[in-house]
């Protein structure tokens, strides 16, 4: 099995209070074999050597962007694409593999933020010299104005840790009419200051987030700006035709000399959106003229693992970092029949996780999941068993639970999955229909996926999805995925089970208060075994991100804290001169 540690994550979560757990990574069954990954010669490693300055790096994509409006963008490719490559937040995480992908360094802030009042205020000074595209300076006011647009309700779906934490935030609606949060104080134009509700240590993780990157008011246009963010980062868009091509090229106001993350190898970058999954896999397997200089956005395809796999030279080009991405079966728990825990009980008996995995390229690129949160988060990097239930499931187990809910039969119901998930969904159509529950497929592309299961009103009862930790922290895990408090009609993100449950909101006040950091870590994981006995979810793999690169690339690894996910800080072309495009 392959691990992957988390040292210097651990160092400052221990300094900063929490004293987390150290590794993730998944472990055989019980019973079962020891699943192995094919790429582990990759992992932690950086591929290509050190890439050349110059030419074009090709993206071939299967879909467009989710969002790239900094306010908006919390699916962990999107960051990864708009926080390396067009703006900067106030923290960032070093680019590089392994454990080193883990660690916090300032970005437009000089250091990683000053607390005082018990870690309820945190003061960050921004650097000097920091502009954007056009040449005008970067300063603290742009990053309080992305800050409040975060809370504007015609920008839904973007991470809600300023909601959640600002002081005074219930009822605001973003900075229309002149509306501003007293709690985000910017002194002079260096500086910005945030007053929390509560005390909150982990708050440099957050200002990873771009929620914590700079949009200048003079350049805000509303849900338009997810067609042209404002670049404050090494690049600029050039054109962006949606569902087609991307383009972009140099910031010619990036200043290098205050970035230490960021390399900026390539003269442009180049999005092919709109690609078969499939073809994407075969052009790079080829990897002839320029997609020699191309990488691939999505994951492998299960289909195309085979021919990745038998060929060394091919394989030598695969990354397979773990995302610590726990995906889920997650049931719609207000609505009927899914409102009995009975139900849900049993889809988490029926479903077939060996199924599940077979259908995602099988066990070498994916490790079953038998708790909600990742490895990463439970003591000695592996998820406990708490449910016990056999990984081709318990149809017998199943069938009882439905009868004693009154469905002895089984019912219909329906399903919505990403394109790229339907042979996923086909495996969870057969292990529900193996109990009479009678699965119809919903498939969206990619780039709506987020925002179709977002909206809770019109949503299926099931969705496939997952959740990635934003840190190793549990408190980045359960709150976002079960707490009802902030779900939300439109845009709603993580708690896509709509799970409402009193004393489980209660449980994780609690531990959120707890100054004992040892004490939250154990309590977040009882808390995960506790709320899987009343079956919002049912866990089906921890996924690996298997993506290929074409011959010609360099500086290429799967970053830890970005689903594991290319870091394009530092990827680039051992020859520059064959990346034209």
């Amino acid at each position: 099995m392959n691990k992957r540690t988390r040292t210097l994550a651990i160092a400052l979560v221990s300094t900063l209070g929490l004293g987390l757990a150290g590794c993730s990574g998944g472990s055989p069954a019980k019973g079962g074999p020891e699943r192995k990954n094919p790429a582990a010669a990759n992992t932690g490693a950086v591929l290509g050597g050190t890439p050349q300055k110059g030419g074009t790096l090709t993206v071939l994509s299967n879909q467009d962007f989710t969002h790239l409006d900094p306010a908006r963008n919390w699916v962990m490719p999107d960051m990864d694409f708009g926080t390396r490559l067009l703006y900067r937040t106030l923290v960032t995480y070093k680019a590089a593999p392994g454990a080193g992908g883990s660690e916090l360094v300032p970005d437009l802030a000089e250091d990683l933020g000053t607390p005082s009042n018990g870690a309820k205020t945190w003061t960050f000074r921004l650097k000097e010299g920091l502009k954007y595209e056009d040449g005008t300076p970067v300063t603290s006011q742009d990053v309080k104005h992305n800050v409040e647009r975060s809370f504007s309700p015609d920008l839904p779906g973007g991470p809600d840790y300023a909601a959640r934490y600002l002081a005074g935030a219930d009822g605001y609606q973003g900075p229309a009419q002149g509306k501003h949060l007293a709690s985000v104080k910017t002194p002079d134009a260096r500086t910005i200051v945030f007053e929390l509700r509560k005390p909150f240590a982990e708050f440099p993780f957050a200002a990873t987030l771009p929620t914590f990157a700079p949009v200048p008011a003079a350049q805000d246009k509303g849900p338009q700006y997810d067609n042209r963010p404002f670049s404050s980062g090494p690049y600029k868009i050039e054109s962006y035709a949606r569902d087609k091509r991307m383009v972009l090229v140099r910031n010619p106001h990036w200043n290098p000399a205050t970035d230490t993350v960021r390399k900026a190898y390539p003269d442009r970058i180049v999005v092919t959106m709109g690609l078969k999954g499939n073809q994407i896999d075969d052009r790079l397997i080829s990897s002839a003229g320029t997609d020699a200089s191309s990488v691939a956005w999505a994951a492998l395809r299960p289909e195309s693992t085979p021919k990745v796999l038998t060929k060394p030279e091919v394989r030598a080009r695969l990354l397979a970092e773990s995302s610590s991405c726990t995906e889920m079966v997650q049931m719609h728990t207000g609505r009927a029949p899914f409102d009995d825990p009975k139900v849900r009980k049993a889809v988490q008996y029926a479903l077939d996780r060996e199924a599940v995995i077979t259908a995602n390229g099988g066990p070498a690129l994916n490790d079953p999941a038998t708790a909600a949160m990742p490895g990463s988060l439970f003591e000695g990097g592996k998820q406990p068993d708490t449910l016990g239930i056999p990984l081709s499931g318990d149809v017998e187990k199943a069938k009882e639970l439905l009868k004693e809910a009154g469905k002895p039969d089984g019912f219909a119901t329906s399903i919505t999955v990403s394109t790229n998930d339907k042979g996923i969904a086909e495996a969870v159509q057969q292990s529900l229909g193996r109990v009479g529950i009678k699965v119809t497929i919903e498939t969206v592309d990619p780039s709506a996926f987020y925002d179709t299961i977002g909206d809770t009103r019109n949503r299926t009862d099931l969705v496939y999805t997952g959740w990635c930790p934003d840190y190793p922290s549990g408190s980045t895990f359960l709150p976002f995925v079960f707490d009802g408090r902030y779900i939300k009609e439109k845009g709603n993100s993580g708690n896509h089970s709509l799970f409402r449950d009193d004393v489980t909101m209660k449980r994780m006040d609690e531990i959120a208060a707890m100054s004992d950091g040892a004490a939250a870590n154990k309590a977040w994981q009882e808390l995960d075994g506790q709320i899987l006995a009343k079956a919002p979810v049912a866990p089906a793999s921890v996924e690996r991100k298997p993506l290929l690169i074409g011959t010609n690339i360099a500086g290429a690894f799967g970053h830890t804290s970005y689903g594991g996910q290319i870091d394009y800080a530092t990827v680039g072309l051992k020859d520059p001169s064959k990346g034209a495009n």
